[in-house]
């Protein structure tokens, strides 16, 4: 098993540090690398990989510098190998590594940036999937297209159900605030937004969340609600279209 620490940093980024088997940490999309280091020497936990979903600074951007202090190895996307700072190992869908007790997965996700991928530790039922999927929401699709992340988007929510979603920020507020102006009937998300708002109301994190959750709650991942199709003008349409109108109403709101 691995054991997992959150660690905040920025406005809104997670930080996730992995340990397995003592001699094995890995530190997931690390932005900023003093809060890193510290959490290290809390633990006397010796940084022996890092691993990058995707190539944006607010993940990559303590890279070089934990390398430089730790000579850890660097993980990341064989399709974007190019724009990720020291990188040594390139990986591509399917692919597996060994990291001490624990066989990951590499899922390629792309949407948001062309090279996305996410980590899946099968053995203790976690994902780490960057920017992808959110508690109640998806990433911008800045780079690819709305059809790579709809297939993204599927691949993730056909993991096992009670799989945990390590996401890369705290965005499920504003995420739940959206998801209730098309679905406000659900009352799975009702029950899941009262609870968020208490854990946000006391400054807790609201991540991980489950694969199931996500499936019951979050409307990128619900296109066949016909709650959400009535509200979209878009019953029986194909899921793509649906998927496609809510990612771009979501990248309009304010909430």
């Amino acid at each position: 098993m691995i054991s997992i620490k959150q660690i905040p940093v920025l406005n809104d980024n997670y930080i996730w540090l992995i340990n397995s088997s003592e001699k094995y940490t890995a530190v997931v999309d690390p932005a900023v690398p003093e809060p890193v280091i510290s959490e290290l020497k809390k633990n006397k936990w010796k940084l022996t990989h890092i691993l990058n979903t995707h190539h944006h600074s607010d993940h990559t951007g303590a890279n070089l510098e934990l390398k430089r202090i730790t000579n850890c190895k660097i993980i990341g996307p064989m399709a974007d190998y190019e724009r990720i700072p020291g990188i040594d190992i390139f990986l591509r869908d399917e692919d597996e590594f060994e990291f001490g007790t624990e066989i990951v997965k590499v899922i390629d996700v792309p949407g948001h940036t062309k090279g996305h991928i996410a980590f899946y530790f099968p053995n203790s039922g976690s994902l780490f999937c960057g920017d992808t999927l959110f508690a109640l929401g998806c990433g911008r699709v800045f780079e690819g297209t709305m059809e790579q992340m709809w297939n993204s988007l599927i691949k993730l929510s056909l993991l096992p159900k009670q799989t945990r979603v390590y996401c890369a920020h705290e965005y499920t507020l504003s995420n739940g605030n959206f998801a209730l102006t098309i679905e406000p009937n659900n009352k799975k998300l009702k029950f899941r937004m009262k609870n968020i708002i208490e854990k946000r109301n006391k400054g807790i994190s609201t991540i991980p969340s489950t694969i199931e959750e996500e499936i019951d709650t979050n409307p990128f991942l619900r296109p066949d609600s016909l709650e959400i199709q009535r509200n979209l003008s878009l019953v029986g349409s194909p899921l793509l279209d649906i998927f496609t109108k809510t990612r771009q109403l979501k990248d309009s709101f304010r909430g």
